[in-house]
């Protein structure tokens, strides 16, 4: 558990009052940096992909120009969450969720241990990568982007993507491009300074009006909860009020966006908290920063929704939120 900071009410007075000017101050930032900054992308992003796979994906990531670190971190996280024992509906197993029928043709035996495991991420993860560069080289000569039409042909198959010359027009293949080319900017390091949303001003008045509003673990704000939150929920009710749908969990959360690093943070970002600072998939804490190395969060029980101090030694890393980076995040991980 976290220091507990506690506020007299003038301190609270007048931190409400630094919140509202970092509110307008999201919205003049926005206008200054949105046509002027771009992002992009090499690499890994801090704990965005568990440490037990991290050499994994980092390695086969690259074994082709139209797979990335990233794109294939995405892929995965997409499929199974990163539970190397997930078994679909389907009966895809495994980390990278192959079909025992496609996995006979496709599988690798990536650790050189004289065995193909689909179970096994040490054969799953570079079978996935292999699988991918493979069907780039099917599609390399169709039009478009060569890394899309790759994962179109993942979703569709490759005899699809070339007669159609291009992603073809199936609702299914065209969101599911979007939502990996989208989640890969969660999994990716920012190269350059990552652009400021409006929707932040918007979640930071939503979390400031609720300050003062004792802790539920559990809670959704709901009337029958009296209103109360805990950490994600809060969060989630934040976002969902400007119209960007969250999980509801802290660790989902987490990949909403790209990370900016702690010097880059903006008023808005979402800043999470972990006993493991090597994967995303053990945070536990979250909270909406508003400028000055504090945030607004719900911290425990017996606790109130207030400001806190994010320079612990659990901090995590940020998430600026994005529309389409909320968008792309699987229903169930």
């Amino acid at each position: 558990m976290r220091k507990v900071w506690v506020f007299g009410g003038a301190a609270v007075a007048l931190g409400m009052g630094f919140v509202m000017l970092l509110v307008v101050g999201v919205y003049i930032v926005a206008g200054n940096l949105v046509n002027g900054a771009t992002s992009g992308a090499r690499g890994l992003a801090k704990g965005a992909v568990p440490a037990a796979y991290k050499s994994l994906v980092q390695q086969w990531g690259n074994l082709c120009p139209a797979l990335s670190p990233a794109l294939l971190a995405a892929q995965l996280y997409q499929e199974s969450g990163w539970n190397p024992t997930v078994v679909s509906p389907a009966d895809a197993r495994g980390i990278a969720q192959f079909i025992p029928s496609t996995w006979a043709t496709h599988g690798i035996d990536g650790n050189g241990d004289g065995r193909r495991d689909i179970w096994d991420p040490n054969d799953a993860i570079p079978s996935a990568a292999s699988y991918d560069c493979e069907l780039a080289k099917y599609v390399k000569d169709v039009p478009g982007n060569v890394s899309d039409n790759m994962l179109a042909a993942y979703n569709a198959g490759a005899y699809r993507v070339i007669r159609a010359r291009g992603v073809p027009a199936i609702s299914e293949t065209r969101n599911y491009v979007q939502r990996i080319r989208s989640l890969e900017e969660s999994f990716a390091a920012p190269v350059s300074r990552l652009d400021p949303t409006r929707a932040a001003a918007g979640a930071i008045a939503f979390a400031q009006s609720r300050l003062g509003t004792p802790y539920l673990w559990g809670g959704n704000g709901t009337a029958d909860q009296g209103g109360r939150f805990d950490c994600s929920g809060l969060t989630k009710a934040a976002y969902e009020k400007v119209g960007i749908t969250l999980p509801r969990v802290a660790n989902d959360q987490y990949n909403a966006g790209p990370h900016p690093s702690r010097d880059q943070l903006l008023p808005g970002d979402l800043v999470f908290f972990s006993d493991n600072l090597t994967d995303s998939r053990a945070i536990r804490h979250v909270g909406i920063y508003v400028g000055g190395g504090y945030m607004i969060d719900a911290p425990r029980t017996g606790a109130v929704i207030r400001f806190d101090p994010i320079d612990t030694p659990d901090y995590f890393g940020a998430t600026r939120v994005t529309e389409d980076g909320a968008k792309a995040l699987p229903t169930r991980v």
